[in-house]
């Protein structure tokens, strides 16, 4: 969405309001892109990802099931003796 300076100034809530719903507001100086306006990124504090990354390691220790060991997963290709079949 293209808006002039000038128009703005009356609407700028609402145009606020419409980029951070993630509207691309784009605001002109006669007729020529002058700024855009975006929301800011929330970031989160050092304890918060913290927390998080703890959550999903959790998560994957227990979704883990162990697979068989690399040095065994071709031990069907040999017979006793280890020659091939």
């Amino acid at each position: 969405m293209r808006v002039s300076v000038t128009e703005a100034k009356g609407q700028l809530t609402e145009l606020v309001r419409r980029a951070e719903a993630g509207d691309e507001i784009i605001l002109t100086r006669h007729g020529q892109p002058a700024v855009r306006l975006v929301p800011i990124k929330k970031t989160i504090d050092r304890a918060a990802r913290r927390a998080l990354l703890e959550e999903v390691r959790a998560s994957g220790r227990a979704k883990a099931t162990p697979g068989p060991s690399a040095a065994r997963s071709q031990d069907f290709l040999y017979d006793d003796d280890g020659l091939p079949k």
